[in-house]
């Protein structure tokens, strides 16, 4: 086993815990933060160091930095929908991320991964490239958290000196998953029939393992200051996501999402918005999102990462199947449902 010391922040989330158990599988010694050192069932029977740490507090980072020379910067806050956006999701993840420099920077970290987004791509001109360069639309705060803090990122890595290297994955989906994400509940939706309408808005569908190998390989031989996309290059619509789950599980019987005009789809995100206020609970469907992503074919140029990072993915449809297959049968098992 290697004795370089590769740290990986957020384990117990989607692509972190499926890069912690690739790193194991090369031998290397892995330490993880998570912001809760109670949760110890995402690392059972997995040989990794488990620290308590959160990129909001510095202190905790000087701690849990030490000793390390390959940090895969994961942890961030990755909700599309808060009370106050602003302060909740943009600023934690811009000052996670300034954090998260500063401390490689003190404790003499080399070599940093830095989990980025498509968010942060320009999509007015398809398929989106990263020499295209960085997303316009301000609308989401998301979006905008996702989009300021890759920036952020290499401007720290340049000065810092720290080789820096980032990667942008689309929707990933599939195992190990102890909470769901946005992407891997849609996908259980989709499996529980509870997508009666057509939104026409598309997905990038991606495997959470193709990911991890790909900032596995961006550790190894990615390019300082390079930006890397880990997605799919063609789209699914939700019609066509329904359809391949429908052909692989037909004792289900779901029924195939309805196209409505965007005038209606627009009323009813208006409601369930004024709903959330009421609630405090996220809307299913928000305008702004609408005004964003309708008809958006989410198709990506990965020439780039297939050429330097060797990322071959698996295509979106047998990534859907495997998710489809995870969350009807294994999912269930590991969190008892």
């Amino acid at each position: 086993m290697s004795e370089e010391i590769s740290l990986v922040t957020g384990g117990n989330g989607h692509l972190g815990n499926n890069l912690i158990r690739l790193l194991l599988s090369h031998k290397q010694k892995v330490r993880t933060t998570v912001r809760d050192s109670k949760n110890r069932e995402p690392f059972k029977a997995l040989a990794c160091e488990v620290v308590q740490a959160d990129i909001t507090d510095r202190e905790s980072l000087k701690k849990a930095f030490q000793g390390v020379i390959n940090l895969y910067a994961v942890a961030a806050n990755f909700s599309m929908w808060a009370k106050n956006p602003k302060e909740e999701i943009y600023d934690t993840n811009m000052q996670g991320t300034q954090n998260v420099f500063d401390i490689a920077k003190e404790c003499g970290i080399k070599n940093i991964v830095y989990v980025s987004s498509v968010a942060s791509l320009d999509f007015t001109k398809l398929p989106a490239n990263v020499n295209n360069g960085y997303n316009k639309d301000r609308r989401n705060w998301y979006y905008n958290s996702k989009n300021d803090s890759d920036k952020l990122a290499l401007e720290l890595g340049k000065k810092y000196d720290i080789r820096t290297v980032l990667v942008l994955p689309a929707a990933m989906i599939g195992p190990k998953a102890f909470k769901l994400s946005y992407s891997n509940n849609l996908v259980l939706q989709v499996l529980n029939g509870e997508i009666p309408i057509d939104t026409n808005i598309t997905l990038n569908w991606v495997d959470v393992k193709d990911v991890a190998l790909g900032a596995y390989n961006a550790m190894k031989k990615g390019r300082n200051l390079e930006r890397y996309i880990l997605a799919n290059e063609k789209h699914t619509t939700l019609q066509e996501t329904v359809k391949i789950a429908s052909d692989l599980y037909p004792e289900l019987k779901l029924k195939t999402p309805k196209k409505v005009p965007k005038c209606l789809l627009y009323a009813v995100a208006g409601l369930m918005e004024f709903s959330s206020k009421i609630t405090g609970k996220e809307p299913l469907l928000q305008r702004h999102y609408l005004d964003m992503f309708y008809n958006l074919k989410q198709d990506y140029d990965i020439r780039k990462s297939r050429e330097e990072l060797d990322f071959n993915p698996k295509p979106s449809k047998k990534a859907l199947e495997s998710a489809l297959n995870y969350l009807k049968t294994d999912w269930k098992k590991e969190n008892r449902i």
